[in-house]
């Protein structure tokens, strides 16, 4: 008996990650598809914030939060998919155990500032559609810098009680994490020690801090649409819905993706559904953003043209240059 506890509280210093080990065949295309989702999510969201940054005209709220986000989806990515992809490739499985714990903070992290930046992005719509006068004296630079300070803040403050009490846990069943990251839910699976407190500590602070601005949203759209509805031109209708229809389709795909993840009862839980789930919450959303964004935004689809177009053309431009100096000089 004593050396089965002996063992039960054997310190674990690094963890397996099985990832798609269900699909050994599709390792190869698996790496591919993700390695072409991780760059196209880098270069989509990377070419988002330089056009808001480089066009003058894009220096308003709305683009302000926009590049947040996109810098948020970066983030997002490139704290899961590169070990993903060194599973999937290298079949390097193992991650150590501190690795692992700032994995699932980092994750977390992203995940609360989703929450908070969609929230702020909804504040910004209400304004702009049902407070048009007021927009420009109430969302000003200093309130908008507030905002997004706050959002970061509050999310790197939010999971350190989870992944505190998750760090000092036992895992005496198995270090194998049946997923592809360090996830929260998969790691309390391989606890010995009593979930009780981090679960209970989970829903109060999901009920507080992620329902809370979900309600908001909510709020903000019940104004949005009664103001849009009580526009006279359909053209006047169409023009308003425009500036927040990318946004909310992000909010339903982030919202939607979360709740099959996080809210589904035990009774119906399935580690590959997860797994599924999150990949699509992860790599797709963060993909499909700048192209939301960008297709439903008529003022930014514009200014990525131009500057995509001065991209395509610059090695040629630099090409035509070289061989200008050089016939110069003959």
């Amino acid at each position: 008996m004593g050396e089965i506890e002996k063992m039960n509280h054997t310190k674990v210093t690094e963890f397996i990650i099985l990832g798609f080990y269900e699909l050994p065949e599709m390792q190869p295309l698996l790496f591919l598809v993700f390695f072409i989702i991780y760059l196209m999510c880098l270069s989509g969201n990377l070419l988002i914030i330089f056009t808001v940054c480089s066009a003058s005209h894009l220096h308003s709220p709305m683009f302000f939060f926009l590049s947040n986000l996109s810098f948020l989806e970066i983030c997002y990515v490139t704290v899961t998919v590169p070990k993903l992809l060194a599973v999937l490739i290298a079949q390097n499985k193992t991650i150590s155990f501190k690795q692992c714990m700032m994995q699932m903070y980092l994750f977390l992290v992203c995940a609360d500032v989703d929450i908070y930046l969609l929230t702020a992005m909804a504040y910004d719509r209400y304004f702009a559609i049902c407070k048009p006068l007021h927009y420009t004296i109430i969302m000003n630079k200093k309130v908008c810098i507030i905002l997004v300070t706050v959002s970061w803040t509050v999310s790197f403050l939010n999971p350190l009680p989870h992944v505190t009490l998750i760090s000092q846990s036992s895992f005496c069943s198995s270090n194998e994490i049946n997923h592809f990251f360090c996830d929260m839910t998969a790691l309390m699976s391989l606890s010995c020690s009593g979930t009780y407190v981090i679960e209970t500590m989970t829903y109060i602070e999901g009920s507080l801090l992620a329902f809370t601005p979900l309600i908001l949203t909510i709020i903000s759209y019940v104004y949005i649409i009664s103001a849009i509805l009580k526009i006279h031109s359909a053209k006047g209708r169409q023009k308003a819905f425009s500036t927040c229809s990318s946004h909310l389709t992000v909010v339903l795909l982030f919202y939607g993706t979360s709740a099959g993840v996080y809210m589904r009862p035990k009774s119906v839980y399935s580690m590959d559904l997860n797994k599924l789930i999150t990949v699509v919450y992860i790599t797709v959303i963060p993909l499909l953003n700048p192209l939301i964004y960008s297709l439903r935004n008529k003022e930014l689809k514009e200014t990525l043209g131009k500057i995509t177009r001065r991209i395509i053309f610059l090695p040629e431009l630099i090409k035509c240059c070289t061989h200008l100096v050089a016939t110069f000089q003959h």
